[in-house]
């Protein structure tokens, strides 16, 4: 152990560091992404060593910000510094690599040393890559699963049922959970809906939700809002449920994998910290989607079911058309302008609007409330207890009074991309759409992203709109604009593709 002079550093890090001179380093008979004991003030933190010659000299150890608040450091305090083992769980990243199974004593470990941030991002990466390559049997998953719920926050409803609806996504312009939640809400069922953010697409849930109002809610203003309203609209990761999904996402992100057995898990342990007992999942199939055809959805909600027998929840599965995206706006304050202008009764894209009422009416013929989900789903929108309830959620939320779609921020730079011929639409690219919207600067940019202006099957003349791109920051429009001539998300064709002549005779 040797003392060091302790110097903040203003850096912000998914993981505890401390930055330490080579001379120091070698002192202690440790390298580069080694481990350490930081001790003051009675406290014990493990942080992952990085080296640098000119950030910190010999005798000083540079702490981050995440650090500095764990350990209530002041500048150039004096912390003990000694070298940590390395926690056990690396080698148990290296069993699943090597394609092996995992107890169920060793995935808690593994989660464990994750919840507490005794893993790099390296290591990280590397268990979901192994994951990837190898992924896990049923058992492996459903320990996944319940370890993932036991490393946070539960909340609990007592005998009340709870319901809870969840899209796995792929399906770029899927607004549907705005609309689902206040009209199962409005029907007297519980649902304290809560989402992760995106990970590779244009907006989640909530980040469509956060461009309108708060969605960062403690467990008790979660629950509190549920029982006086009768739902909510949540970001997951602000409450420390299933806390590890989120670790796990931040690494997924810039990998862009999602492993079968973490997709499942990472939906499945935040359904069972938030107290559901009844789930709906939406299953979009199609071309650019988690599940690119019809068999691969159902071998999907198979596991889904499978899953939620194991651990107590009742999963019905719907299987749902993604072969292009869901509505016409891609990015979070546009999903949320169309998301409101439907639950205000505006005549809003059909897909949108027939996607939510038959997914909405699943969930009210699981809670027993009628018999005809989705005539029941349309009387509620239709009689505006949707758009009241919604409005309800909205402002418990701190969002504003009486919302409408023209609250919504919309970037306030746009570009324009016109048809080079006369046709009709043919094609419409989910993961360039993606892209597209993503250069634009969504889903951190709330404004930006693409409405698209024709579907597929629909006529074209030449230069007439077919998408807008939209954007916070002119820079960003025009990177978007770059790329979506590259791509060409929407294409169009004219009805005769070419012509063959015949071949004459000599």
């Amino acid at each position: 152990m040797k003392l060091f002079k302790a110097k903040p550093i203003d850096i912000e890090a998914g993981e505890p560091i401390v930055i330490m001179n080579p001379q120091d380093t070698a002192e202690l008979g440790i390298r580069e992404m080694d481990r350490v004991h930081v001790e003051i003030h009675g406290k014990n933190v493990v942080a992952i060593v990085q080296e640098s010659k000119t950030m910190v000299a010999p005798g000083e150890v540079g702490v981050i910000l995440k650090l500095q608040e764990d350990l209530n450091l002041i500048d150039e305090e004096q912390v003990n510094i000694k070298p940590a083992q390395r926690p056990q769980s690396i080698e148990l990243i290296k069993k699943k690599m090597d394609n092996l199974e995992l107890s169920t004593d060793e995935i808690y470990m593994i989660v464990h040393d994750m919840a507490n941030r005794n893993l790099s991002k390296a290591e990280i990466a590397s268990y979901i890559t192994a994951v990837y390559v190898n992924g896990m049997n049923m058992r492996e998953t459903k320990d996944l699963t319940m370890a993932m719920v036991e490393s946070g926050e539960t909340i609990n409803f007592g005998d009340r049922d709870v319901f809870d609806f969840h899209s796995v996504g792929g399906c770029p312009g899927n607004k549907i959970t705005p609309i689902i939640v206040p009209i199962v809400a409005a029907s007297g069922l519980l649902i304290p809906k809560t989402f992760s953010r995106a990970i590779s697409s244009a907006a989640g849930s909530a980040d469509i939700m956060e461009s309108i109002c708060n969605v960062t809610l403690t467990v008790e203003n979660i629950r509190q809002i549920t029982l006086e309203v009768g739902g909510v609209l949540a970001w997951g990761g602000a409450v420390r449920l299933a806390p590890v999904d989120d670790i796990l996402i931040n690494v997924e992100y810039g990998l862009t994998v999602d492993p079968h057995s973490q997709v499942l898990a990472s939906i499945m342990s935040k359904k069972k910290a938030v107290g559901a007992k009844h789930l709906l999942l939406d299953i979009p199939t199609g071309h650019g989607t988690k599940a690119p055809d019809e068999e691969t959805a159902r071998k999907l909600a198979r596991d889904f079911i499978g899953l939620g027998e194991e651990i107590g929840i009742n999963v019905e599965c719907a299987l749902t058309y993604g072969g292009q995206p869901i509505g016409r706006a891609i990015g979070p304050a546009l999903e949320a302008a169309e998301a409101i202008a439907i639950l205000e009764g505006t005549t809003g894209p059909r897909s949108v609007l027939e996607k939510a009422l038959s997914l909405s009416g699943i969930i009210l013929e699981m809670g027993g409330v009628t018999r005809n989900g989705y005539d029941e789903a349309a009387s509620i929108l239709k009689s505006g207890r949707a758009l009241e309830k919604f409005r309800q959620i909205v402002e418990a939320q701190g969002g504003k009074e009486n919302i409408t779609a023209s609250d919504a921020p919309i970037g306030q730079y746009n570009k324009q991309v016109m048809a080079d011929k006369s046709g009709y639409v043919n094609f419409i690219d989910n993961r360039s759409v993606v892209k597209i919207a993503r250069e634009a600067g969504a889903p951190y940019d709330k404004g930006a992203g693409l409405l698209i202006a024709k579907k597929g099957g629909q006529p074209v003349e030449k230069d007439e709109v077919i998408y807008t791109i939209y954007a916070e920051h002119e820079r960003k429009l025009k990177l978007a604009e770059s790329l979506a001539r590259r791509l060409r998300p929407v294409r169009v064709e004219n009805m005769v593709l070419d012509r063959i002549p015949m071949i004459k005779k000599l």
